[in-house]
């Protein structure tokens, strides 16, 4: 050992290759507990992150059993924030310090404080991790010389969702593999096969963008209205109701009619005229997202409306209508990331000051 008490191995595994266990095995040989963390961990699956978190643990699990039940592989999941590295980071903190806490001291029967560990961030010798060593300043380097650079997850994924699955074996330990021909005879796998199929052609289609769209984020007493999405992408999660702007028409009347169109919105009256629902917007706190992953679909930068609507025992009216399923009113407390199309967790996250 090199006197390195923990390196800290970040990466999304979608899936694990010859290329990540090749780091994790090298970088075992020079410090004394690799922490991996497991990004993405909260995302609803779609073709770029088709497997959850336990998923893939279990991947690491077949590749390293024995340094795992050691405890010299300690794997936890690590959360998205799109919208704030700082937020990302200070995960990354967290579970870095807890983990070094509750190992180093062995589960409580020592008192060292986290300046008494060596920690050090390890990855491939030119990939993004040279970017997180600029977040995580107070870490050592730990860099380790790749004999893999010519294929990355990305290819996997590509081979992998077709009509007939082409798994990439040699470049996938037996346990991987073998979980992948499981996966691709079963009906999520049929679902993202659709969805992967259906952003292929999306760009002949449609073009690249970027796009405009409008989303409303409508809250009262403590319930957010949603859509369940009717159609690919992300059939059957929930997304804001929303849109494309129209050539001719402002964002701000999109994300109303949007609105109007969706979920039918109504009180005793009837269902609520566009001037109505406009005074009940909150300019002050209308955001861009524009993050350029957040939609597989192409580039799309859309605009967030909050609407809070009056407080009162009774929620205004709703029903699904366009390409929405359903439209329905969620206890926040209810929601969870994993539950929600592409980034409108992370605009959930942002605009209801969750």
């Amino acid at each position: 050992m090199n006197g390195i008490d923990f390196g800290v191995f970040i990466g999304r595994f979608q899936p694990l290759h010859v290329g990540h266990e090749h780091v994790i095995a090298r970088a075992l040989e020079r410090v004394d507990r690799l922490i991996v963390l497991v990004g993405s961990a909260n995302v609803a699956r779609d073709p770029r992150n088709p497997f959850s978190f336990a998923e893939r643990e279990a991947m690491l699990r077949s590749a390293f059993r024995y340094e795992m039940a050691e405890g010299r592989l300690i794997v936890a999941p690590l959360d998205d924030h799109l919208y704030s590295d700082t937020a990302w980071v200070a995960e990354v903190q967290r579970k870095v310090r807890a983990i070094v806490l509750d190992h180093g001291n062995h589960h409580g029967f020592q008192n060292r404080g986290l300046t008494d560990f060596r920690v050090a961030l390890t990855g491939y010798g030119k990939d993004a991790s040279s970017y997180y060593l600029k977040l995580f300043p107070e870490w050592e380097n730990l860099q380790i010389d790749s004999q893999y650079g010519t294929f990355s997850s990305t290819d996997v994924r590509r081979r992998y969702f077709q009509r007939i699955p082409e798994i990439a074996a040699t470049i996938l330990s037996n346990g991987v593999a073998e979980f992948l021909r499981g996966f691709a005879l079963g009906e999520i796998f049929r679902g993202l096969l659709e969805e992967a199929e259906y952003l292929e052609a999306y760009p002949a289609q449609w073009g690249v963008g970027p796009f405009i769209t409008a989303d409303a984020v409508v809250v009262q007493s403590g319930h957010i209205l949603l859509v369940e999405r009717g159609q690919v992408p992300g059939k059957g999660l929930l997304a804001l109701p929303g849109g494309f702007v129209n050539p001719a028409e402002r964002i701000r009347d999109a994300a109303i009619r949007e609105l109007r169109e969706e979920t039918a919105i109504s009180d005793g009256k009837g269902q609520i005229p566009p001037a109505m629902l406009a005074s009940f917007i909150e300019d002050s706190r209308t955001r861009v997202f524009d993050a350029p992953t957040r939609s597989l679909r192409g580039r799309i930068v859309t605009h967030a409306f909050l609407f809070r609507l009056p407080e009162r025992r009774k929620l205004f009216a709703v029903k699904g209508g366009d390409d929405a399923a359903h439209a329905r009113w969620y206890r926040f407390g209810d929601l969870s990331p994993d539950m929600l199309f592409e980034d409108h967790w992370s605009i959930i996250e942002e605009m209801a000051d969750l």
